[in-house]
């Protein structure tokens, strides 16, 4: 009994981040629009799809690690779902949950104090929006297939 009703927060947990995946790509969408905007308003309308490149570029390189990290939490995640934790279990759980969420806190603090310290070009700024935006679907994307992949 126990095992359904984790695999079935589990199953939660992914419907929750698809919900979010499609507002985050509306967000990217819009986004997109308004650099694009800010852009051409600017005289630099060529640059857009530069940006665009360059976030692009920038995702296929931290792929791999995003790719891992969600793999491993969503292991961690599943292999917890199957069993009745002892007291000790549950405090290595905890702690491995906790520096999980470190970690991604400590990706959101990098990109939003990096967007504060850039320059205010709308160029600059729409390749770290993108890139924050395109890490965040990478990792939702990563561990719901992860999840989906081992549950099987």
């Amino acid at each position: 009994m126990a095992v359904n009703l984790d695999l079935k927060k589990i199953n939660k947990t992914i419907k929750i981040f698809t919900v979010a995946q499609f507002g985050l790509i509306a967000l990217l969408i819009y986004t997109a629009v308004n650099f694009q905007q800010r852009l051409q308003a600017v005289g630099r309308g060529y640059r857009f799809m530069n940006g665009v490149v360059y976030a692009f570029v920038i995702q296929l390189l931290l792929f791999y690690p995003i790719f891992r990290f969600a793999a491993k939490e969503a292991e961690r995640d599943l292999a917890i779902a199957g069993m009745s934790p002892t007291q000790e279990e549950a405090k290595e759980f905890a702690k491995k949950k906790r520096w999980t969420d470190v970690a991604k806190m400590s990706v959101l603090g990098f990109y939003f104090i990096f967007a504060l310290a850039s320059p205010p070009d709308p160029f600059i700024l729409s390749i770290i929006i993108y890139s924050f935006l395109l890490t965040v679907l990478t990792y939702l994307q990563c561990y719901s297939f992860a999840v989906k992949k081992g549950s099987k």
